[in-house]
């Protein structure tokens, strides 16, 4: 008769916010698939559990996903964790999970934090339908496809992002998403935690500061497309402000005209031309 997999939620941050039965379930598995077993490790310690680890991660995953179906078929119960949050939720575990569910093992969840959830919650932003859509690509090219497929979702939209790509992630969502309302919710439960809401245009000259340089992983929650047909649109000298602004702030004068002309509907020409004439650019 097969084991069980256990699907394992993990504190985000705050040690405290592992669940009694998750500790139990940790303490009665016969192995840990881990993402990270030094990160589990300090979790283990911290509850005095003492339980051998195989390493489980994207690029073992075919490898040591077939040795822990095996172990499971022969009669061992297993737990598998990620680093921080619930397993297989922009995470291997998914595919440890397929296997089982092809081969009829018994999965059962042990539900825990999620930041996706967490930062939803506290965004200030509609809760009732949202989209999540994990990290963008990391080609440009693929990236701006996906928001541009996603620019007319009127749910929220969820994404993670490493604080080394943020900046260059906010001016990507700017230009394919538009200057919505944003919320940044970065180290989550954590000793810095800091959640920021405001828009993407606001958060962009904000993190281009030096003195704000992004530091931690960032949950960030976007408020979706708008429904409401009779909105104004942006008038001619609103956008050469937005342009001139994104230019101030370090954006060169070709791009800033182009962002600010997808936003208002208005020329890129025209926009680029008037913020030359102000004084504003000099060159493309």
């Amino acid at each position: 008769m097969p084991g069980t997999l256990y699907v394992v939620g993990t504190p985000i941050g705050n040690l405290s916010d592992l669940s009694p039965r998750a500790v139990e379930t940790l303490q009665a598995v016969d192995f840990i698939a881990a993402e990270d077993t030094r990160v589990t490790l300090k979790i283990l310690n911290h509850f005095g559990i003492k339980k051998p680890q195989v390493s489980y991660y994207e690029h073992n995953l075919r490898e040591k996903g077939e040795q822990i179906i095996q172990r499971i078929q022969a009669g061992e119960n297993c737990a598998i964790v990620t680093d921080a949050g619930m397993p297989c939720i922009s995470d291997p575990g998914e595919d440890l999970v397929r296997l089982c569910a092809e081969q009829g093992i018994p999965v059962a969840a042990v539900p825990g934090p999620s930041a996706l959830i967490t930062a939803l919650a506290v965004s200030g932003l509609p809760t009732a339908r949202f989209a999540f859509e994990g990290f963008l690509s990391m080609n440009r090219k693929r990236r701006m496809e996906r928001l541009e497929q996603i620019r007319k979702d009127d749910r929220t939209l969820i994404f993670y992002e490493a604080p080394h790509k943020l900046r260059d992630t906010l001016k990507d969502l700017l230009e394919g998403l538009g200057n919505r309302r944003i919320s940044l919710c970065r180290e989550l439960t954590k000793v810095y935690e800091e959640i920021r809401r405001t828009t993407i245009e606001e958060s962009i000259l904000f993190y281009n500061k030096e003195e704000n340089k992004p530091k931690g992983e960032f949950v960030l929650v976007v408020e979706g497309a708008s429904l409401d047909t009779g909105e104004e649109a942006m008038t001619f000298e609103q956008a050469v402000q937005l342009a001139q602004n994104l230019r101030d702030e370090g954006i060169p004068p070709s791009e800033a005209a182009k962002q600010a002309a997808k936003l208002s509907k208005q020329k890129k020409n025209d926009i680029y031309r008037a913020m030359s004439v102000s004084g504003h650019s000099t060159a493309p």
